[in-house]
């Protein structure tokens, strides 16, 4: 896995993707959502990547977690809190 390049990811904006997010943990799982990416920014303190899906509404993962993508997914690994999220085109 390698750290998240935002240019990387550009890509994704305007795909429509299923998102899920889940806890190593096993603990209660959040349902699996389809969203169209709007746009893919830093936010503004630079500690995540914000993933819109529209003006106000957005997806903040972590700029220090780990990833794995190909043309259709991208896969992040928080290991400070143990989350994974989950970005697959529909």
């Amino acid at each position: 896995m390698a750290p998240i390049s935002i240019d990387e990811l550009q890509r994704f904006v305007g795909e429509t993707m299923e998102i899920s997010i889940e806890d190593k943990q096993g603990g209660d799982q959040a349902p699996k959502i389809k969203k169209t990416i709007r746009k893919i920014q830093l936010c503004p303190d630079h500690t995540h990547i914000r993933f819109y899906f529209d003006s106000v509404y957005f997806l903040a993962v972590p700029l220090i977690s780990n990833i794995s993508q190909s043309e259709v997914s991208f896969f992040a690994s928080d290991l400070e809190s143990g989350l994974t999220y989950t970005f697959q085109t529909v």
